[in-house]
């Protein structure tokens, strides 16, 4: 149940209502948003709720068990402060979602509807259509550790415990030729070993994608000179000279831990876990289906 202002509730009272819908997004990299279906700017809370932005939303479903909730925001790419390219990029996926109830005539009067976070974004020629689905979409997130041979850590991280500032796995280099969309030679990369930034990530410095993380497909050296090919094509395109800080990745197995990174200790996998193949095995006297340990 809401709770709502005097003011508020005297206005809907009233039989004759002034209202508006009011979205806040806030991306993953802490820009917020503000737009309204209403046809001013409306400001509170400091921030200003963009007019004429295309911006329609549909009905609010609701359930009183633990499914996902969820509402549509339909829009054309008229605003300014959104790009195709921006949600090509991913700036939009995961961003946290205000909906409002707002009395246009008095911004004072409003109340908060729901939060949510911004789910499948489906685009058209000239359209998107954006999925608001409510907080009970955590819930359905799978929680905890997974039993497998890989290790289930991220490189870096508190758990993995491997310093990527290590100048042994960062490197810096700049684009020298562009050899496909997504592949390119560079500079500064001949000291590192072919392979060694493989599953790694690049972090741009300069250019069109500057702050982007992009991940590393390949890592290969042609007579000294590295070749790059990342896992996707950037969205925007990568040209010559754009600079790069690069650190070196993780086929989680155990065997590059212990050669690469001397870090079995930290292993977060079960290398010797039984696998598929496992079921197929039978017993026999010769060629190794005795049943013992491999």
């Amino acid at each position: 149940m809401k709770s709502l202002s005097p003011a508020l509730q005297a206005h809907l009272d009233d039989g004759t209502t002034t209202l508006a819908w009011c979205w806040r997004i806030t991306r993953a990299d802490g820009v917020a948003f503000g737009f309204t279906d209403h046809d001013r700017v409306l400001v509170f809370e400091g921030t200003e709720f963009e007019p004429e932005s295309g911006f329609a939303a549909s009905e609010i479903r609701a359930g009183s068990d633990l499914s996902v909730d969820a509402q549509d925001a339909e829009g054309v790419l008229s605003s300014d402060r959104i790009t195709e390219t921006d949600i090509l990029d991913g700036r939009w996926d995961a961003a946290e979602v205000e909906l409002w109830r707002v009395n246009w005539g008095d911004t004072s009067q409003r109340v908060l509807m729901r939060r949510g976070a911004v789910g499948q974004i489906r685009r058209g020629r000239m359209a998107f259509v954006a999925e608001v689905r409510s907080l009970a979409h955590v819930l359905g997130q799978t929680v905890g550790r997974t039993f497998q041979a890989g290790c289930d850590a991220t490189l870096g991280d508190a758990r993995c415990g491997v310093n990527l500032n290590d100048p042994a796995y960062k490197g810096t280099g700049t684009v020298v030729d562009q050899l496909r969309d997504r592949a390119f030679t560079t500079s500064g990369l001949s000291g590192f070993t072919s392979g060694w930034f493989a599953f790694g990530t690049v972090e741009w410095a300069s250019g069109a994608n500057a702050g982007r993380r992009a991940e590393v497909l390949a890592h290969d050296l042609v007579d000294g000179v590295a070749i790059l090919t990342l896992l996707e094509a950037p969205v925007r395109a990568v040209t010559e000279g754009d600079a790069f800080t690069i650190r070196a990745g993780c086929d989680k197995r155990i065997e590059t831990c212990s050669a690469k990174f001397a870090n079995v200790a930290n292993f977060r996998g079960f290398p010797h876990i039984p696998g598929q193949d496992t079921i197929l095995r039978y017993a026999s006297r010769e060629g190794g289906h005795e049943g013992g340990v491999l």
